[in-house]
């Protein structure tokens, strides 16, 4: 269950990517991708390297989720820029 909730928590972040100029590696669907693995990675180290079950999922596991996403994003539009740069665009 707390999957469940760092991924939907990736998801209502990743949609604030509109405010943000399209250079993310991949694109919008790489921004999406970037921040569900984000979330849901950080969520599985800051816990412990488990995922909580229903009976230990918490508000607190959706904030959890926020560094790892940002993280995941962050890396994606550098690694875009990067790559842009590269090719010449």
């Amino acid at each position: 269950m707390g999957l469940l909730v760092w991924l939907m928590m990736g998801i209502a972040i990743w949609h604030f990517t509109v405010f943000v100029p399209d250079r993310f590696w991949g694109g919008i669907v790489g921004a999406l991708v970037a921040a569900m693995i984000g979330a849901a990675l950080f969520g599985y180290l800051v816990s412990g390297l488990s995922i909580p079950g229903r009976s230990d999922t918490h508000l607190i596991q959706a904030f959890i989720a926020v560094p790892g996403t940002l993280l995941g994003l962050a890396a994606s539009y550098v690694w875009g820029v990067r790559v842009e740069r590269q090719a010449g665009g």
